[in-house]
C-alpha cells in the first residue's frame, strides 16, 4: 500500500461491517494488444467501489469457475464472480464481502493490525492472508470465520512498516513464494524473498532474494500450472505518479538458488492504464490460462479500482 498522504501530495502537485452482497456498477475498459505478445487482452472493467463501502483491494485470487476473491488493506474480504461473453470479460456478479477477523473471531477492524495485502490459497482450500505493519500470516480455513496463527518467514519482522510481505502465491508444486516489498535481499537493488516447503504439519522456509526492475517494488504474485510465476511490480513518484510491469519468473528460476529475476510481460502504462496495481491472479479454465490484475483505489477520489483479464498466448 502507498503512504496515503505522499498520495494525496503528488496527486495534488499532477492535478495543481458486517457481511453483505451488492453487485457491482463496471463501466467497460478497452485494452491494446500487449506489445510482448505473452498475453492476449480479454477486457477490463472500472469498479465503482461506493456500493461496498470500500476500496484499497490488494491482493487477488482467481479459481477455475471463475470466482474472484480479494482482501482490502482495510481489514475486509470481497468475493464476486466473473462474468465471460463470447469468452471476454462482460461483468461481475453480485459481491460478498465482510471483515476479516482475529483468532477469538473479532473483526480486526481498521486498525494498524487490520492492513492485509497478501494472500494465497492452498490446495486444501485454506486461505493464506499477509500483512504489513503488523508483519504476519493468518490462515483462514474460511474469509469469514476465525484466524489461526500461520508461520511467517524469519526476517520478515525486520521489514519497514509499510513495506513488509506484498506478494504470496501457491507454486504447481505446492511450495510457498513469498516476497518483501521493501526489505533488502542481498543488496540494495534486490527484495527479501522466501521459498516455503511443507514438511509434514510443518513448514520450512529458504531465503532467497528477488530483484525487480529498477525502480520498482513487488506488489503480488501468482504461481502458474508449469510451475513459474508472475510477480507484480509497482514505481510510484510525486510527478511521475504510478507505472508498473508483471514479470514472469521460469519454473527452473524457483527451483534453483540464484536471485530470482523476470521477463517482463506487461509494462503500465502503455499496455495498460497507469493505476496503483497491487494484485495478480491466474488460473486455469476451458484449456486456456487467465491472467487477472485489479489496482488498488487507496480509497482515494483520484485514483480508480480497474480490474484487467488476459489470456496466456
Amino acid at each position: 500500500m502507498i503512504r496515503r498522504r505522499h498520495l494525496f501530495a503528488g496527486l495534488s502537485l499532477l492535478s495543481v461491517g458486517s457481511a453483505g452482497a451488492t453487485g457491482p456498477a463496471s463501466t467497460p475498459l478497452a485494452l491494446p494488444a500487449p506489445r510482448g505478445g505473452r498475453l492476449l487482452p480479454l477486457g477490463g472493467l472500472e469498479l465503482s467501489t461506493s456500493a461496498w463501502g470500500f476500496g484499497g483491494l490488494s491482493a487477488l485470487h482467481l479459481a477455475p469457475d471463475l470466482t474472484l476473491t480479494a482482501v482490502s488493506d482495510r481489514g475486509r474480504w470481497w468475493r464476486a464472480p466473473l462474468r465471460l461473453s463470447a469468452g471476454r470479460l462482460a461483468g461481475l456478479g453480485e459481491a460478498a464481502h465482510g471483515p476479516l477477523r482475529d483468532a477469538a473471531g473479532a473483526a480486526l477492524g481498521q486498525s494498524a493490525n487490520a492492513d492485509s495485502e497478501s494472500l494465497a490459497r492452498l490446495p486444501n482450500g485454506d486461505w493464506l492472508v499477509g500483512f504489513e505493519r503488523w508483519h504476519r500470516i493468518l490462515r483462514y480455513r474460511d474469509l469469514a470465520g476465525a484466524a489461526q496463527a500461520f508461520e511467517a518467514p524469519p526476517g520478515l519482522e525486520g521489514a519497514p512498516r509499510n513495506g513488509g510481505l506484498e506478494a504470496l502465491t501457491v507454486l504447481a508444486d505446492g511450495r510457498l513464494l513469498a516476497v518483501a516489498e521493501q526489505l533488502a535481499g542481498g543488496d540494495s537493488e534486490s527484495r527479501a524473498a522466501w521459498i516455503g516447503t511443507f514438511q509434514g504439519p510443518r513448514l520450512a522456509w529458504r531465503r532467497s532474494e528477488y530483484r525487480p526492475a529498477p525502480g520498482l517494488d513487488p506488489t503480488d504474485a501468482a504461481g502458474l500450472p508449469d510451475g513459474g510465476a508472475l510477480v507484480l511490480e509497482r514505481r510510484f513518484s510525486l510527478f511521475g505518479g504510478f507505472s508498473a510491469r508483471l514479470a514472469h519468473l521460469p519454473a527452473a528460476a524457483l527451483r534453483g538458488t540464484a536471485p530470482l529475476a523476470g521477463e517482463t510481460w506487461l509494462e503500465l502504462p502503455p499496455d495498460a492504464p497507469a493505476e496503483n496495481w497491487e494484485g495478480v491472479a491466474t488460473t486455469q479454465h476451458q484449456g486456456r490460462g487467465l491472467v487477472a490484475l485489479v489496482s488498488d483505489d487507496n480509497q482515494s477520489p483520484f485514483q480508480r479500482t480497474l480490474l484487467l483479464l488476459y489470456a496466456i498466448a
